[in-house]
């Protein structure tokens, strides 16, 4: 999900866009649907760059975008998905223990985010890329994936489009993509009206509709062995998010944590273990 821009750059955006909402509707809901869809690049830290270091790179095509991925150990292909704002990197803690069970690990960066190409993307954009590294690595079916955030959203849309996988980790999972348009209008200060336009106007971009992209009626259909691990603490894609795909997805397990928040779960030693110790059983 986008997230607040710097508190001034917020204020200067959500004044241009009130202004615009009343005087010029059509370009107000382009300009937010444009700012729905451009994430944020953030600098990769050097633990993530020291591990990328190791690894050998791949270069993998998705039509007419070069998207940047990594590769490391052999063995079963597990593939790791990064969420919005994200990169292949931030999934760096689960290489390790992956490559000691004697799995071929490969994190990705998504289109406009990290190293590959664009400056634009969406759910489409994550799921399309992740079908072509499977394609590309794993003969379009991995052993496994553990995915975060966004990544869990493609990961399940990938699937329901063909992709074939083993088992599967969600990590902050959420549930129901038009509340990502409503929370992002709730940041901007956007109004109904806008909201609604943006929606339909990025509907009209995709051929699809919202409820197209709802994970939880897409897991009632789901067949692979999924956990899910979601931290009660998280403000961005809420616990019961989680709950109630676990609740919506055949067989699944859930496995709750506290006090980690969205994204410091990634890094959690608990949180490794058992995502690992779950794709390698």
């Amino acid at each position: 999900m986008p997230e607040a821009a710097p508190e001034i750059g917020l204020t200067v955006m959500r004044g241009a866009l009130r202004v615009l909402s009343r005087t010029a509707p059509r370009i107000a809901t382009r300009v937010a649907a444009d700012l729905f869809m451009k994430p944020r690049k953030f600098r990769t830290p050097p633990r993530e760059k020291a591990l990328l270091a190791g690894a050998e790179s791949l270069t993998i095509r998705a039509g007419e975008t070069t998207i940047q991925a990594w590769r490391w150990g052999s063995g079963p292909v597990a593939i790791l998905a990064h969420g919005w704002e994200g990169r292949g990197s931030q999934m760096a803690s689960f290489v390790e223990p992956l490559v000691a069970a004697g799995r071929t690990v490969i994190a990705f960066d998504a289109p406009g985010h990290g190293r590959s190409d664009g400056n634009r993307s969406s759910l489409p954009h994550f799921a399309w890329a992740l079908r072509s590294v499977a394609a590309a690595v794993a003969d379009n079916a991995p052993d496994a994936i553990i995915a975060h955030s966004l990544g869990c959203a493609a990961t399940t849309l990938a699937l329901r489009e063909g992709l074939s996988a083993g088992r599967l980790v969600f990590i902050s999972p959420p549930l129901e993509p038009t509340d990502y348009a409503s929370r992002f209008g709730d940041i901007l200060g956007l109004e109904a009206g806008i909201i609604d336009a943006m929606r339909l106007k990025i509907e009209e971009r995709f051929l699809r509709k919202w409820t197209d992209f709802s994970l939880g009626e897409a897991a009632r259909t789901m067949t692979s062995p999924l956990l899910v691990i979601h931290d009660r603490d998280d403000q961005d894609t809420l616990w019961s998010e989680g709950a109630a795909l676990a609740d919506a997805w055949p067989g699944a397990r859930m496995m709750s944590t506290e006090g980690l928040g969205h994204r410091r779960i990634l890094r959690d030693p608990a949180v490794i273990e058992a995502a690992s110790k779950f794709v390698t059983e």
